[in-house]
């Protein structure tokens, strides 16, 4: 909480909005114009330290050991090797974000492993 408040000289007392810089002399809020002088803003810095756990924790990672785990789903599919019907899935981004994922198929009968793109 102490950081927060020591970060909010750069924000609007009214609406929270982030305030920009528009003359030497003071500083305005983009949304509801309120101002504030220039010399409580100018000259401050902030400073703060983001840890591996910090960016696991925002992205939804979990993280367990040093290895993370990726757990197959099951689908109804025929396996190209025994006809097996319950073939185990995973998907990855292989080529550029504007390309279809790859599936990587998995039978737990015969270990047999396919893909499809």
């Amino acid at each position: 909480m102490s950081l927060a408040r020591a970060a909010a000289f750069m924000f609007c007392d009214l609406c929270g909005t982030m305030l920009s810089l528009k003359t030497t002399e003071y500083a305005e809020c983009p949304l509801c114009k309120f101002k504030k002088s220039a010399k409580e803003v100018c000259g401050k810095e902030i400073r703060y330290k983001v840890t591996a756990e910090d960016m696991r924790r925002d992205l939804g990672i979990s993280h367990f050991g040093g290895k993370m785990e990726v757990k197959d789903m099951e689908i109804n599919k025929k396996c190209e090797k025994c006809s097996n019907t319950k073939l185990k899935f995973s998907t990855r981004q292989m080529r550029s974000a504007d390309e279809g994922q790859t599936t990587f198929y998995h039978c737990p009968s015969c270990l047999h492993t396919f893909s499809e793109n």
